[in-house]
């Protein structure tokens, strides 16, 4: 087992903030122009696993740019996304070893980094939660009228404010283009399951929207 010393020596290098609010996808296909370069996973992990330092950083370089892609999209927040993605890979060489090969490896690191996030994002809302007393609560039925934000802003709000699963599962379909099988692969749910909270992450999505609709 590695110790905590050798973590400190893994890569730390973030790839650029995607700060444009997330652009939902018509189809669930992967953007090519974005895709690395190809690499054989299983030869980068025997090497890993062989205690190579290079191959560490080259696996790691491979795939980092989607893993951050999907966590910052889940985090909503940069700071949040870079450390979450960085236990993500902090997770992921601890149990290379234990790497059966029964999905892409891709796949098993988005695995990681959703279960990550999902994690972080509790930890989130129960930090608010506490922050939040009842002197800062308004009068019960009472709203504060605001200007509407831009659409762009309020989907970006909207897929916030979704269920942990739902929110997962969008993201992963309709924002970076994981396929059905995938995501079941990743979360450990069925196809049918994925394709369901899709649904209703699109439904809760068309409602929060739906003022925009009638513009």
């Amino acid at each position: 087992m590695r110790s905590a010393e050798r973590r400190l020596h893994r890569p730390t290098q973030i790839p650029a903030n995607p700060s444009a609010p997330p652009v939902v996808r018509g189809t669930a296909q992967d953007d090519d122009s974005q895709a690395p370069e190809p690499v054989n996973d299983r030869e980068l992990i025997g090497r890993v696993l062989a205690g190579d330092p290079g191959a560490e950083r080259a696996l790691y370089d491979a795939h980092v740019d989607r893993v951050f892609r999907l966590v910052y999209r889940m985090a909503g927040d940069l700071d949040r996304a870079q450390d979450w993605v960085q236990e993500t890979f902090i997770r992921a060489f601890d149990r290379l070893a234990g790497f059966r090969g029964e999905s892409a490896l891709g796949t098993w690191l988005c695995s990681i980094a959703v279960s990550v996030s999902l994690n972080g994002l509790r930890q989130v809302r129960r930090a608010r939660d506490r922050e939040v007393g009842l002197d800062d609560a308004g009068p019960l039925g009472h709203q504060p009228v605001q200007a509407d934000p831009d659409l762009r802003t309020r989907l970006g709000q909207a897929i916030e404010a979704l269920p942990d699963g739902y929110r997962a599962v969008f993201v992963m379909h309709d924002v970076e283009g994981y396929t059905h099988a995938e995501i079941a692969r990743a979360l450990g749910v069925q196809t049918g399951t994925s394709k369901a909270q899709l649904f209703r992450a699109r439904a809760r999505l068309r409602e929060a929207l739906a003022d925009f609709a009638r513009e």
